[in-house]
C-alpha cells in the first residue's frame, strides 16, 4: 500500500512497523552515545518503550516522554555526535506519535559518523527499510 507523503501521522500499524526499523537504526549508532555516556539509560529506555509499541503494550504518551528523555540526553551530550546519536533516538522513539519522525533517522546519523562508516550506515539504512516505506522515509521512490 502506497503510503501519502503528506501524512507525518500514519496510521498506528504502519506506525508500529516502521518504528521497529528506527529501532534497528539506532541500536546500530548506540556504541557512539555510550563511548561517552555509558550510565545515561535514557536512550536504552527509550528504545525498550519502542519495542512495547510496536507489539501494542504502550502508547503514544509515555512514548512522548521518553522521546523527550532522549533530547534531554543529547543536551548532557559533550560530544557532537553523541548529541546526534540521542537525537537520532529521541527521533526513533518519536515515530510512535508520528512516522515522520522516521524521515530524521539520516540526518541525524549523518552529524554522528563520518567518512565510509558513514555511507555503509546509510546504505544499511536504506536497504533494511521495508520497501513500502522507502519513498515516505526518503521521498524519492527508491
Amino acid at each position: 500500500m502506497e503510503q501519502d507523503l503528506n501524512n507525518l501521522t500514519l496510521a498506528e500499524g504502519d506506525r508500529q512497523e516502521l518504528v521497529c526499523w528506527a529501532i534497528a537504526c539506532v541500536e546500530r549508532l548506540l556504541p557512539v552515545f555510550a563511548a561517552e555516556r555509558p550510565e545515561d539509560t535514557r536512550l536504552n529506555d527509550a528504545l525498550n518503550g519502542a519495542r512495547r509499541f510496536s507489539t501494542g503494550q504502550l502508547n503514544v504518551g509515555p512514548m512522548r516522554k521518553l522521546a523527550f528523555g532522549c533530547h534531554a540526553a543529547a543536551r548532557d551530550a559533550s560530544s557532537a555526535a553523541a548529541a546526534a546519536v540521542a537525537r537520532a533516538c529521541g527521533q526513533a522513539a518519536a515515530v510512535a506519535h508520528m512516522a515522520g519522525h522516521s524521515r530524521e533517522i539520516a540526518r541525524y546519523t549523518r552529524k554522528a559518523l563520518a567518512g565510509e562508516i558513514l555511507a555503509q550506515e546509510l546504505d544499511w539504512q536504506r536497504t533494511h527499510l521495508p520497501p513500502r516505506f522507502r519513498e515516505y522515509v526518503y521521498g524519492d521512490g527508491s
